[in-house]
């Protein structure tokens, strides 16, 4: 399972860093000020959960069944938050029909909120 955490956030990491690059010159051109500041956002929060995910994968004070529940409510609140808002952003060039998405954001955010939050449930459950 750490091998598995770890490898997830590389991935996250490397594709937040390429969708950054990708909003900053490539999206610069044709998406509106505020639709680049929505996109940014996105790939914040799946900068900020990449790291996350490498301090789960190697934090040895949680057990393996602690570190996989907070794995996958990551995944899906990083899915979930940061996809949506992509789609979202981009809906101009895209011409996706997206405002289905809208509700998905703060689904997302209350996952990445949850795995915060069992993390600090399963740190403060610990006997000394």
């Amino acid at each position: 399972m750490d091998k598995k955490i770890l490898l997830v956030a590389a991935f996250l990491g490397v594709t937040a860093i390429i969708l950054g690059a990708f909003g900053a010159h490539g999206l610069k051109k044709v998406l509106s000020v505020e639709q680049l500041t929505t996109f940014e956002v996105g790939v914040r929060y799946q900068m900020y959960h990449a790291l996350f995910l490498l301090f789960v994968g190697t934090f040895t004070f949680l057990e393996d069944k602690e570190r996989s529940i907070i794995f996958y409510l990551t995944i899906v609140g990083v899915l979930f938050f940061s996809g949506s808002i992509y789609f979202l952003a981009t809906n101009t060039i895209t011409h996706l029909k997206t405002k289905f998405l809208g509700p998905i954001t703060p689904i997302g955010g209350l996952f990445l909120v949850a795995a915060w939050g069992y993390l600090f449930y399963s740190v403060l459950s610990k006997k000394q």
